[in-house]
């Protein structure tokens, strides 16, 4: 009787592609120019490999020289300062409340900050519109 042994022999493979990094380091809050980003080879995922994603986007975390630069590091630029005032919007059921606050933390169109209603001093959350007002959702 005969019998077959199959010995199967896993490489592991590691793929090589460009990913973006940074020529200097970066302090949270600086705007990322292309003079600021090169391409390197290497084996990182989540990582950006395109300059283009990168460029015009602001630094959240201090970024550092020759690292790649991962997808939740960056975001849009800031239009909106900590303790600043500014325009909050709130509509819900037909009803349109338009009042003034002071942002409590910094953030770029989309991003969702916490502010506080000048009038009552009440905490909300709103989102950053382009204009740089706040649409309150809490």
């Amino acid at each position: 009787m005969m019998r077959y042994f199959f010995v199967f022999i896993l490489f592991g493979s590691v793929c090589m592609a460009d990913v973006v990094t940074l020529t200097r380091t970066l302090r949270p809050g600086t705007l990322i120019t292309t003079a600021d980003l090169t391409l390197k080879n290497a084996d990182q995922n989540g990582m950006f490999d395109r300059v283009e994603d990168v460029a015009g986007q602001e630094a959240r975390i201090a970024l550092y020289a020759g690292r790649p630069i991962p997808f939740e590091a960056i975001g849009p630029p800031a239009i909106v300062n900590r303790n600043e005032i500014v325009a909050l919007h709130f509509q819900s059921a037909g009803l349109t409340i338009t009042t003034e606050g002071r942002a409590l933390e910094r953030g770029g169109v989309g991003d969702r900050v916490r502010i506080m209603n000048l009038s009552s001093r009440a905490t909300l959350f709103g989102f950053v519109q382009p204009d740089g007002s706040i649409k309150v959702t809490q």
